[in-house]
């Protein structure tokens, strides 16, 4: 039923939003707040394992047609704050079991976030994303919206992971369980890390990135068919290669590319495990 009344809404806007169609989107933020849908899930039948939901877009597309500009600021002289009322600071309580440290965070209604997730200030998770349960959003880290990340993951400091809002039939940013995304990593257009993969710091991957892995043998890339995903277990460091135009050549210049240099190891898995002391 919800998601027939948010197609109609969307796909045929009509001339004044009324009480009854704010209704209808308060009814789809709450699921949203739930975990109860969400713009992409898990699936099997898919080749990458995950699909998108283009009805949930719709839904969060539509809060911005439907919200007018208020004013919500706490302190009007130093910190005046207005945007669409249909999108005010999430409502997090003790019984959330989210732990948000002092000092600037925000997190926006209509974000799920599970229980035991860390945010260290100033971190920001928009509106339409999900962060599953035990995962720590480090300092000046960023989850845009409709990004999918998953349990236990890290998502350390200065880290952005795109969202991916339009194209309402693309699929967003998909960071598994398990995943550590290292300082000042960038993970945009759709990029799917598979579980307990390691992004080093200052790994940058979009769906242009071509990655390099170095222990199969293998260049993995984004396709018009499928995003560019990165394997299980994974480690990613920067790297660079050679240009092969002879202006290149003749001026030494090399390219940035992500290169996954091992697997998952013994070495990497302690490492790791000294990040969740300060969960």
């Amino acid at each position: 039923m919800l998601p027939s009344e948010i197609e109609q809404l969307f796909n045929s806007p009509p001339p004044e939003y009324t009480e009854e169609h704010r209704r209808t989107f308060e009814s789809f933020k709450s699921a949203l707040n739930r975990g109860e849908v969400r713009a992409a899930e898990p699936d099997i039948a898919s080749k990458n394992g995950w699909r998108v939901n283009p009805w949930v877009k719709k839904g969060i597309l539509l809060g911005f047609r439907i919200g007018k500009v208020v004013d919500m600021s706490i302190d009007h002289l130093r910190q005046p704050f207005f945007d669409k009322d249909t999108y005010p600071p999430k409502a997090v309580s003790l019984a959330s079991q989210v732990r948000i440290v002092p000092g600037g965070s925000s997190i926006r209604d209509g974000a799920y976030v599970g229980r035991g997730v860390t945010c260290m200030p100033p971190m920001f998770i928009n509106a339409g994303a999900y962060v599953d349960d035990g995962t720590m959003i480090d300092s000046h880290a960023l989850i845009g919206s409709c990004a999918q990340v998953g349990r236990n993951c890290h998502i350390s400091a200065a880290a952005q992971i795109g969202g991916v809002l339009e194209p309402i039939g693309s699929l967003p940013v998909i960071i598994e369980d398990d995943v550590m995304v290292g300082g000042n990593c960038g993970v945009y257009e759709g990029v799917i890390v598979k579980h307990r993969a390691v992004l080093g710091s200052g790994v940058l991957l979009n769906g242009s990135t071509a990655v390099y892995d170095l222990v199969r043998e293998q260049i993995y890339t984004a396709t018009d068919a499928s995003p560019l995903v990165i394997p299980e277990e994974a480690v990613v460091v920067p790297g660079s290669r050679a240009i092969s135009h002879p202006a290149g050549k003749h001026w030494n210049l090399s390219l940035y590319t992500p290169i996954i240099v091992k697997y998952r190891d013994a070495k990497t898995n302690e490492r790791v495990q000294l990040e969740n002391l300060f969960r």
